[in-house]
């Protein structure tokens, strides 16, 4: 058992659960805005999100990043520099629109991990204002690119799907933010730092229900996605209600980040449902 722990432990610390999330999160735009999937952006993505999220959780100092010492980070280095040059291959077909998009995300990826200027921080540094900005890179990736390598416009609804995965992301955030005010230096005024956890909750409750009603600001609104966002605005509301400051070790890196991917699986079994003819569906 002590050998599954450390693959399990491995999947996580290298980001691969990350990918998976952002992979749901992507399968899920396409389905919701019936655009065609492609199946290299969908491969970019997913690759590239391992070896960014390692670069910026490990390798924020270059120097650290290639010098590694132990074995363990040596392997995430490895699958970072293979996912990498996997991400790169697919990326050859993607189209200069949806490279523009990526130029831009990368752009603000790189503000949010390095310093741009000598003496300065980085955006990762300005507590308040991290979490936007992962939300927006979230949102532009998931949502945005899809509609760049489909060669769509982004009308009104791709517009509210835009606003309401931003949202999204930022409820996700709030448990992680909360878990790391053990960890987080007092001059980084994170949000709990500035709001508290109690009113962080409730931050996070407000953004819930404005992702929800939202929903009824789009033009072509489907019962089937009116129903997979009650289910996840039931899901969301039920975990920050249950996040604390002392948290499991896997709760937030684990359960949290899931729950994209746990949309996808409730999306891909109501897609089932109602490609079923009537009769069949009320047999069930």
């Amino acid at each position: 058992m002590r050998w599954l722990k450390l693959i399990f432990n491995f999947y996580l610390d290298a980001s691969v659960h990350v990918a998976f999330a952002i992979y749901a999160l992507l399968q899920v735009t396409y389905q919701t805005l019936n655009i065609p999937s492609d199946y290299h952006l969908s491969i970019f993505l997913f690759f590239g999100s391992i070896s960014c999220y390692n670069f910026i959780k490990y390798g924020v100092e270059a120097e650290k990043y290639i010098m590694v010492a132990d074995k363990y980070h040596k392997g995430i280095q490895f699958l970072s520099f293979i996912t990498l040059s996997m991400a790169l291959y697919h990326g050859f077909f993607l189209s200069m629109s949806t490279w523009l998009g990526i130029l831009g995300l990368v752009l603000l990826t790189g503000l949010y991990a390095i310093p741009v200027l000598p003496n300065t921080k980085n955006l990762r540094s300005w507590g308040g204002l991290k979490i936007f900005v992962v939300a927006i890179v979230w949102a532009g990736a998931t949502v945005l690119l899809p509609i760049l390598s489909a060669n769509q416009y982004v009308a009104w609804d791709v517009g509210i799907e835009i606003f309401q995965r931003f949202i999204l992301v930022l409820v996700l955030l709030v448990p992680f933010e909360i878990r790391d005010l053990i960890y987080d230096k007092v001059e980084l005024k994170t949000v709990p730092q500035r709001l508290g956890i109690t009113n962080t909750k409730i931050f996070g409750g407000f953004a819930t229900l404005l992702f929800f009603f939202s929903t009824f600001l789009k033009d072509d609104l489907s019962n089937e996605e009116l129903i997979l966002k009650g289910i996840l605005f039931l899901t969301l509301g039920w975990v920050l209600f249950i996040t604390k400051r002392n948290q499991s070790k896997y709760f937030s890196s684990f359960w949290v980040e899931a729950i994209p991917i746990f949309w996808y699986g409730m999306a891909i079994l109501l897609k089932g449902y109602f490609n079923v003819s009537p009769e069949v569906a009320l047999s069930f």
